[in-house]
């Protein structure tokens, strides 16, 4: 048996945009940062930061182009997946990137003093009040049932 499952808990490098393919499929393509901390044999603190190229397909897409914004934390479950391509010079080119099955979001900041909204701007309140965004899978709709809680 053969497992290719990939697990990130980190913060998006910069606002998605979603795209759509061909045939209508939506599709966005993100960065996320992980870091790993640890002290070297001398006691001295070491940092390092990891960048994860993330695609994610159909209606998650959707809902990350309208909820998810640089700096948000995101939980993505997925497995890895490697592309090739010939660039504009025509060398040959690799990135393996993770490939979303489930995206979760982590929590929002807390507390802290914010301007008031320019015009065009939501006010938080307005943020706040996220609409329920229904999304079917292939497999059929979760029941009540296959809730764990």
């Amino acid at each position: 048996m053969n497992l290719n499952k990939a697990f990130i808990l980190g913060r998006v490098t910069a606002d998605p945009m979603v795209k759509s393919t061909a045939s209508g499929t939506q599709v966005v393509n993100f960065s996320v940062a992980t870091n790993r901390v640890w002290n070297d044999k001398n006691g001295g603190r070491k940092e390092e930061v990891e960048f994860h190229s993330v695609v994610v397909w159909g209606k998650q897409a959707e809902v990350v182009g309208r909820f998810v914004k640089k700096g948000t934390m995101v939980l993505v479950e997925g497995r890895l997946q490697t592309r090739t391509w010939d660039d504009k010079s025509g060398q040959k080119r690799k990135t393996t990137e993770i490939i979303c099955e489930r995206l979760q979001l982590g929590p929002k900041p807390m507390g802290g003093t914010k301007a008031a909204p320019s015009a065009g701007e939501e006010s938080r309140e307005e943020k706040e009040s996220v609409p329920t965004i229904e999304i079917g899978e292939e497999s059929g709709d979760v029941k009540e049932d296959d809730l764990p809680f």
